[in-house]
């Protein structure tokens, strides 16, 4: 556990370490619980149920990745 008075001195990498691999480890916790719905025994769902779930998980995954490969760079737009 970091300390009020350390987060200040805390480098820009060593706090993204700290709070990625808490968030990741949150996401990774969520999606076995997720995992957890596809028990037939306890749960009733349809295909199409499940492809809008993991449509959306592809959708919002695949948007936060472009937020890391972003280099702030705008492209000009053209025609051809």
């Amino acid at each position: 556990m970091v300390r009020k008075n350390d987060i200040h001195r805390e480098s820009k990498n060593d706090r993204f370490i700290r709070v990625a691999e808490r968030r990741t480890g949150k996401v990774l916790t969520d999606l076995r619980l997720l995992g957890q719905c596809a028990n037939r025994r306890t749960y009733d769902y349809s295909p199409d149920q499940v492809r809008k779930i993991f449509r959306e998980i592809r959708r919002t995954l695949a948007a936060v990745e472009k937020r890391f490969d972003e280099t702030g760079v705008k492209t000009q737009f053209k025609l051809r």
